[in-house]
């Protein structure tokens, strides 16, 4: 829903009612994953969508009925095999929406209005949906932030909205979205613990390219389309300038290493290394791979892959990290010109986040949209 921010808030301060729809589950092959979101207002104008169009024209109808008898209510679509033509994904999976209204009076409203304004903004936080249990519960929200403290209430006990708000965190703390169950302290506040969709909203995956080239401009601009938070590093001030690389998000002029050493990184943090110099890229190579980040590709030939891992080893670097190297780097696509290459190791990227073979999907009968993947891909 975070994705619809500026309209949704554009919604609140007009005035508008409106319901929205968001994806809280999705099973087997679906196009668009959890946090997917649709919104109707009054009038029938749309936003958003949960399906890429499979099954929006259904997913309208129950927010028009939500709008009418102020309602939340969830709804599972999937593939009906005996009748194509049929309100059903079909791709082959299913998703799960649950439909909220947010009328005036809407408990809801306030807690969307400070979401949408504090999330999208990079302020850390995760909005909190009751998915399933007590029917009255349906729908309620709250926004919870790191730190443990929340915005508004599940309509019960103080310490209901508690034990929600501390296990809805605990998604929170590990950037992750999807559903969560309210832990023992809900047991004597409720019949049946409720089940929330936790949608967090952490600051953008960094990636950090080490080396000032013209490859290093084309993979900027690939990673800023993915959603990364982009640094270019290297020790050469000639080179590593605002102006040759416009798109980053940060340009540092510092040994390589040396900055790897006293950067934020994290297990979201991809790091290129262009530089196929041996006196830069060996000594960032030893920090990097000691560091628990998502990928660590390094450019160069095979004869400089072979020449590189032989001076990581005499100084000192064990096979188990020398195993997370990713080089030469990139996926095989035939590249050739700084855009393609970009494209390649992009492609590796997210092929390495999501668990992907990087063969063609002819050759391959796994599902296409694996379960479990998640709507943000730099998230």
């Amino acid at each position: 829903m975070l994705d619809l921010a500026d309209d949704l808030r554009r919604w609140l301060e007009e005035g508008r009612d409106f319901a929205v729809a968001t994806v809280v589950s999705v099973g087997g092959s679906a196009p668009r994953g959890p946090g997917a979101a649709l919104a109707v207002d009054r009038a029938g104008t749309v936003i958003g969508s949960v399906s890429g169009g499979c099954v929006e024209g259904a997913v309208y109808d129950l927010c028009q009925e939500a709008l009418a008898d102020g309602r939340a209510r969830t709804e599972r679509f999937g593939y009906s095999d005996e009748d194509a033509f049929a309100v059903g994904l079909t791709c082959g999976g299913t998703i799960e929406v649950l439909v909220t209204p947010v009328g005036a009076g809407s408990p809801v409203r306030p807690v969307l209005r400070s979401a949408l304004t504090d999330l999208p903004r990079g302020g850390p936080g995760a909005l909190a949906w009751v998915t399933d249990g007590p029917a009255d519960l349906l729908g309620r929200v709250l926004l919870v932030r790191p730190d443990g403290t929340y915005e508004g209430g599940l309509g019960g006990a103080a310490e209901l909205d508690r034990a929600a708000a501390a296990a809805a965190r605990d998604l929170l703390v590990a950037g992750s979205t999807g559903t969560v169950t309210a832990g023992p302290g809900a047991d004597a506040y409720c019949a049946g613990r409720p089940t929330l969709f936790v949608q967090s909203s952490v600051p953008p995956a960094r990636m950090i390219v080490f080396g000032a080239i013209d490859f290093a401009a084309a993979l900027v601009r690939v990673g800023a389309f993915l959603g990364y938070h982009v640094t270019v590093c290297d020790a050469r001030p000639v080179f590593a300038t605002r102006a040759r690389f416009p798109e980053a998000d940060e340009v540092v002029v510092d040994w390589p290493h040396r900055y790897l050493r006293t950067t934020p990184t994290d297990a979201r943090t991809v790091l290129c290394v262009l530089t196929h110099d041996a006196k830069f890229d060996v000594p960032l190579l030893e920090v990097a791979l000691g560091l628990p980040v998502a990928y660590v590709g390094a450019m160069g030939s095979r004869r400089t892959h072979t020449d590189r891992l032989r001076r990581l080893r005499d100084a000192g670097v064990g096979e188990r990290e020398l195993s997370r190297l990713r080089s030469p780097i990139g996926l095989d696509l035939g590249a050739r010109t700084p855009e393609e290459t970009a494209l390649s190791i992009a492609a590796e990227i997210v092929a390495t986040r999501h668990g992907g073979t990087g063969a063609p999907l002819t050759t391959t009968t796994a599902p296409i949209h694996r379960e479990g993947r998640t709507a943000s891909a730099a998230a």
